[in-house]
This record gives structure tokens, C-alpha cells and sequence, in this order.
């Protein structure tokens, strides 16, 4: 034993001052088993070799067998690993040392590390609308590290907008807000590519546009637009966070009816009445609303991409700032929505 052992050893010190790689020291020791198990078939059992080995081969038989599961074990390992690295593209299979530095808060926390920072990297996300709840998702996004954002808005920026929607600037107004928006993003993170589509979400370029992307969130403030983007996500089988404002109260959800949640349709099946329903025009918001749940909204798009905590899937977070209230409710999908029942028999 002592003798084999004192070989091996040799082996792989000679085969590490010559660097040779780790797989020809581990061959070369695989090598050193084979001999003393075949030299103890082969050879008489007086042998000294076969005496000072041991006297029978079972024992090493026994440890290369054993030596061998921990190598099949290592390999799985590593193959498994392989394929939970995000896909990416050769442009994006690395982190300049700027980009390391700037992540460095994110890359030291153990849920995310650099293979998370790099999934962020390549992900991809549409934010529809660059408002009051649009403003504070894509600023956090984009700080992030989310690779490509895209930008769906066809309204200028206004006066008005400037008490809550922080990525635009006194010098913005009468610029398009996805143009605004998307300068605010450059100047806030160099690395992220910035889409931006000046025109209205309707059915024409519904799917397709969402198909391009790997999650949906939705700041949009009226009905009929939030229910075409839930069902174009829900054909797509692209999740979808959605938020809400209303004076002092806001709210935040996440859709993925292909992980079996319910569908934006499922949870609020008619749109309230026009008395029921005003917009911040009508009725006002506090101004740090917005960037509470826009905030959470995008907290909500990071954790899906990252795969980490539990998403607000099948859950409504209501929060009230009047009064720091927050509840949340569970919902569940409807057996005979419109939406995400029938595309899940298509």
C-alpha cells in the first residue's frame, strides 16, 4: 500500500513541475492501478510484488472502482453545470473589468455570482410604457445589467410628468419618452442596448414584438392596452409583471400561465367602469408612489431572471402608502378564461 501510494504521489508531483494537465496525472495514476491489479492475476502468490502490494488484488480493485465513481460524479457535475450557464453569445461571453467592478455588489451575493450577472447579460426585457411606473423599472434594469431593453411608448413628456417620472428632465419636455428614456438609460449604464419603439402596443405587432423578449413588464395606465399585452404574453408563453397606480395605492403582479399561474384576465376579468377608473390625470398620485412599485416591478423581472425567491405568481401585492399597509392576496387561474384556458388547449 505504502509503496503504490509513494508512487502515485510521485507521479503527480513529476506530472505538476512538468504542467502537465490534471487529466494525464489522473490517466498516468489509473495507470499504476491497472498494473498492480493485473500483476496480482498474473503473477504467483509468492511473488514480492504481488507480497508487498498487499497479497491480493480486491483492494484495489476496490478503491479504483471507488476512484472511478468520484470521477463519473466530478464529470456529471460538470456537465450539469454547463448547461444551467445562461446561452449567450460570443459577444457576451464576458465581463469587461469595468463591467466587474460596477456588478461587484451584485456578483459577491451568493444567490446571483457571475454566472447570475452574466444571465442578466443576456437577457432581454420589454418595458411598455416610460411613465410614472416605466421610469423607476428601467432605470433599476438598466442599472442591473440587463443586456437588451426595449422601450415601448409613443407619448412626449409633459410638465405634469416631471413630479413622478424621474428618468425624464426639465430639458426632455416635448421629446418623445421613449427617445428620453432611453438617453436617461446610456447615460446610466453604457453596456446596455437600448431598443425603443415609438409607437402606440396594438394587436399588429403584439406577439411578434414580445416574442423577442425573455419578460414583459407592463406600465401602461388603461385596460384595453394591459389586456392585449397579457394575451399576446400569454400566446407567447412570455411572463408578465404588471403594476398599478391609484393616489396613495399601488399594486404589483407577476402572469406566467405557463408555469400554471393565472393570466392578468384571470384575476381582473372585466375593466371597471370609466367612474370607477381614472387616470393619475383625474384623480392624482403621490409622487413617490410610483417609484415604490415601479421598483418592485422591476425586482419582480430581476428575480425571474435569476431564478431566485419566490415571484409574485399567483399572488397581488397591494401596498398603501398612506398608511404602510401592504397585503397580499392569492389568485388563481379562472376555468373558463378567455385567454389562458383556450391557448392552453391550442
Amino acid at each position: 500500500m505504502i509503496l503504490v501510494g509513494s508512487i502515485c504521489a510521485t507521479l503527480w508531483v513529476i506530472g505538476w513541475a512538468m504542467n502537465a494537465p490534471i487529466r494525464q496525472r489522473q490517466l498516468m495514476i489509473c495507470t499504476v492501478f491497472f498494473v498492480v491489479i493485473l500483476g496480482h492475476l498474473v503473477l504467483p502468490t509468492e511473488h514480492p510484488v504481488r507480497i508487498n502490494t498487499g497479497g491480493s488484488w480486491h483492494l484495489w480493485a476496490l478503491l479504483a472502482g471507488f476512484g472511478g465513481l468520484v470521477l463519473i460524479y466530478r464529470f456529471g457535475l460538470r456537465k450539469i453545470h454547463v448547461r444551467a450557464q445562461p446561452t449567450v453569445s460570443s459577444k457576451e461571453q464576458y465581463m469587461s473589468d469595468t463591467e466587474l467592478d460596477r456588478y461587484a455588489r451584485h456578483i459577491v451575493m451568493p444567490e446571483i455570482g457571475g454566472v447570475g450577472q452574466m444571465r442578466l447579460k443576456s437577457s432581454k426585457v420589454l418595458v411598455i410604457g416610460a411613465g410614472g411606473l416605466g421610469a423607476p423599472a428601467l432605470q433599476y434594469l438598466a442599472a442591473s445589467g440587463i443586456g437588451t431593453i426595449g422601450i415601448v411608448d409613443d407619448d412626449v413628456v409633459e410638465s405634469s410628468n416631471l413630479q413622478r417620472q424621474i428618468i425624464h428632465f426639465d430639458a426632455d419636455i416635448g421629446s418623445l419618452k421613449a427617445d428620453s428614456a432611453a438617453e436617461s438609460i446610456r447615460a446610466l449604464n453604457p453596456y446596455v442596448t437600448v431598443k425603443t419603439y415609438k409607437r402606440k402596443f396594438e394587436t399588429d405587432v403584439a406577439e411578434e414584438l414580445i416574442s423577442e423578449y425573455d419578460i414583459v413588464l407592463d406600465g401602461t395606465d388603461n385596460f384595453d392596452t394591459r389586456y392585449l399585452i397579457n394575451k399576446a404574453c400569454v400566446m407567447q408563453k412570455v411572463p408578465l409583471v404588471s403594476g398599478a397606480l391609484s393616489q396613495w395605492e399601488g399594486q404589483v403582479s407577476v402572469f406566467n400561465s405557463s408555469q400554471h399561474g393565472p393570466c392578468y384576465e384571470c384575476v381582473f376579468p372585466k375593466a371597471p367602469s370609466t367612474n370607477q377608473s381614472g387616470t393619475c390625470a383625474e384623480l392624482g398620485v403621490f409622487a413617490a408612489l410610483p417609484g415604490v412599485i415601479g421598483s418592485l416591478m422591476a425586482c419582480e423581472a430581476l428575480k425571474y431572471l435569476l431564478d431566485v425567491g419566490s415571484p409574485l405568481t399567483g399572488k397581488l401585492a397591494i401596498y398603501n402608502i398612506l398608511d404602510a399597509e401592504t397585503r397580499i392576496i392569492s389568485t388563481k387561474q379562472l376555468n373558463n378564461c378567455p385567454v389562458c384556458q383556450i391557448s392552453s388547449t391550442d
